[in-house]
């Protein structure tokens, strides 16, 4: 008898993307140190009840699962731990202690010691100082992705997998939606990428495809039943009830009222939105980058009529990348200051600099635009 539905689909996505995980590293170019494959081991990992496997050799490449010890991740730490050795790959994890709530450190301890459980090694906790630039949500996954990027580089791990559901998908749509960014935060969050929200570090093979989300197309339910099936403890984080998040009124007060107004499937049609919107603004992302050296005079200055000659979506998009190549910090810098920016270009009358996230100002100046540190 096979495993139960849950378990199985929660497997069957981790095992794709450990198998894109090998694909990369035999496709990384040849300049590249990579780490040695190690060979698949013939018996599976330690976690639901499975026979326990021979040790890997150091040398084989060790993939790590950001387990916060809820359920989503709980149920990925369980699928990696047991897909894997089957392919020669060694499973590690990684908690974080955000230090925000009473015996986080003990919480913390307590994960660690699941993941020691399930088969995992190495399993450690990272504890770190959550700042308050940009919110508190925002300050917590900037402290949390630091962490997981020093613990990555630091062991070597060539992927870091994250719990995000098809759910937080559907959330993270909405929330892009509601503050008017555009097609790209439209996209939600992409399956492969090296960091909170973009493309990550330099190389195609390096920290850019560092972190791997499986269950993109797995809804919050399988993964809670996955735990519930294989007697998995997790914990509920009380943040994700505390209406003062905005992420949990739109998880318990938005979607639910949403749904009753237009039927079930929402979660379902916002997922399938995030992948229609990345496909667009990935083509429109591509053509402003071949159109941006077209734009440049031969000093690399920025022609305002040339840009004023590309379609719009596409001019937006160079300003921002000229925006962000100045030192503005791309998750501070929303669509209102780009269509500031923009309008130096479209609706020029002299008006003066405009200032930008991270001390950086635009100015148009004898028909070029200026962008630059203050």
């Amino acid at each position: 008898m096979g495993p139960h539905p849950a378990v199985a689909a929660i497997r069957l996505a981790v095992r794709r993307v450990l198998h894109d995980v090998l694909t990369d590293l035999t496709d990384r170019p040849a300049t590249t140190p990579a780490p040695r494959v190690g060979r698949p081991s013939r018996t599976v990992g330690a976690s639901a009840g499975a026979a326990p496997h021979d040790p890997l050799p150091d040398t084989a490449p060790l993939v790590l699962v950001a387990c916060s010890g809820g359920a989503d991740s709980m149920a990925l730490a369980s699928a990696l731990a047991f897909e894997a050795p089957k392919l020669g790959i060694r499973a590690g994890g990684i908690t974080v202690d955000h230090g925000l709530q009473d015996g986080s450190a003990l919480r913390a301890a307590e994960v660690v010691s699941r993941m020691t459980a399930l088969g995992l090694d190495p399993a450690l906790s990272v504890a770190v100082r959550v700042g308050r630039e940009g919110g508190p949500e925002a300050a917590a996954r900037d402290a949390r992705y630091a962490a997981l990027d020093e613990a990555a580089d630091r062991l070597g791990a060539v992927a870091v997998l994250l719990g995000h559901t098809r759910d937080d998908q559907a959330e993270t749509v909405l929330l892009g939606l509601a503050r008017g960014s555009g097609i790209r935060s439209l996209s939600g969050m992409p399956e492969v990428s090296g960091g909170p929200g973009g493309t990550g570090g330099p190389g195609a093979r390096g920290r850019g495809h560092r972190y791997r989300r499986p269950f993109l197309q797995v809804d919050r339910q399988t993964a809670r039943k996955a735990c519930m099936v294989q007697s998995l403890s997790v914990w509920d984080d009380p943040h994700n009830l505390d209406p003062a998040y905005t992420r949990s009124r739109l998880r318990h007060e938005g979607l639910p009222a949403l749904e009753k107004a237009l039927g079930k499937g929402v979660v379902e049609a916002l997922a399938r939105t995030a992948q229609l919107s990345r496909d667009d603004a990935d083509a429109l992302d591509a053509w402003a980058a071949e159109a941006e050296s077209g734009v440049r005079d031969e000093d690399g200055r920025l022609e305002c009529a040339k840009l004023y000659a590309l379609p719009p979506a596409v001019r937006r998009r160079v300003l921002r990348r000229a925006v962000v190549a100045a030192g503005s910090p791309a998750g501070s810098l929303f669509a209102r200051h780009i269509e500031e920016v923009d309008r130096l270009i479209t609706g020029w009358r002299g008006q003066g600099a405009i200032n930008l996230p991270g001390r950086v100002e635009a100015q148009r100046q004898g028909g070029r635009l200026v962008i630059r540190q203050g």
